[in-house]
């Protein structure tokens, strides 16, 4: 299991909420609710598009989508 709250909490400062950045994307709110819960799993591809519009550096990736929960 990974912990996203640092993910959680990127979205947030930039879109202002999680269905403001669903929207942003172009998917469902439950398919981004899934994808932070570990639910289902987060492709290359999901995590291109992602720090493209949270202007998320690939040197940050590790620290925004696979921290570990303790």
């Amino acid at each position: 299991m990974y912990d996203h709250s640092k993910l959680r909490g990127r979205i947030i400062e930039k879109y202002g909420s999680i269905s403001e950045f669903s929207a942003a994307l172009g998917v469902s709110l439950t398919t981004i609710s899934e994808k932070l819960n570990n639910k289902t799993g987060l492709s290359r591809a999901d995590i291109d598009r992602w720090n493209e519009l949270l202007g998320i550096s690939t040197d940050e990736i590790g620290a925004f989508y696979f921290a570990k929960t303790v």
